[in-house]
């Protein structure tokens, strides 16, 4: 058997950091391929499935081999609670791409626009994989697929299409950006085939993407005060959409 840590130094600058039990359990519900996967406390771990996720209980009990908690630590960037840690293969990019473009959609695809903070981004994706939207796209410089975006995700990034594109390259389907200067969202009925567009947390969209919106919407919100956090705004969205869903 191939020792633990040679083998992920080898593995990790070509996939992706499973940080946590739970983003180890949905990256292999939703399909992952997971070439290694380790814990400081492996009973502890299997228990845990064993509670929370037995229909990964067996995967897993192939998987986790047990290494010293210094070992398990020097691999991520804060220890998790759970003391367990994976890496996957990344799906390929033209498979999302192709699930992004790919016309007509049964459900929105988001897009977060320029986005700062790893953490809102990893949240949106545990959103968009819940209501079962097609796909999140960022633009800008944040790559979705940080390791701190997959913890905020947990591991539900292989449950929907997460890529990066520039504007120019946004997916079909009418493109219905959040903006304070929109119409109100409640007079609206969101298509399956809709591109969210939310803007980054300081600055707002682009003037690019604010250009290319077929609509612009507002959600409600109390007067003085100035804002929502992005994952609220995209779950606020996102459920008037489910709302109205067919």
């Amino acid at each position: 058997m191939t020792d633990p840590v040679t083998a992920w130094h080898r593995l990790a600058g070509e996939t992706v950091l499973l940080d946590g039990f739970h983003a180890l359990k949905h990256a292999l519900r939703f399909g992952a391929e997971v070439p290694l996967a380790i814990t400081a406390d492996r009973a502890a771990a299997l228990a845990l499935a064993e509670e929370l996720a037995p229909d990964v209980g067996d995967a897993l009990a192939g998987l986790l081999t047990e290494v010293p908690h210094r070992t398990y630590a020097s691999f991520v960037p804060r220890a998790h609670p759970t003391a367990v840690a994976a890496l996957a293969v990344r799906p390929s990019r033209a498979r999302h791409l192709e699930k992004l473009t790919h016309v007509p959609r049964s459900a929105p695809v988001v897009v977060l626009d320029n986005p700062r903070n790893l953490g809102n981004a990893g949240a949106v994706i545990r959103l968009a994989a819940g209501f079962g939207a097609t796909g999140v796209v960022t633009t800008g410089t944040v790559d979705p697929w940080h390791p701190t975006v997959v913890r905020g995700g947990a591991g539900l990034h292989f449950a929907t299409a997460v890529e990066r594109l520039e504007v120019s390259e946004l997916p079909p389907g009418p493109l219905f950006a959040l903006d304070p200067e929109g119409d109100d969202i409640r007079a609206v009925t969101l298509p399956d085939d809709a591109v969210l567009a939310f803007g980054s947390e300081r600055t707002g969209l682009c003037t690019e993407l604010r250009g290319r919106a077929d609509h612009l919407l507002s959600l409600p919100m109390r007067p003085q005060v100035s804002s929502y956090n992005l994952a609220t705004s995209v779950a606020m969205t996102l459920y008037h959409w489910s709302c109205g869903a067919s």
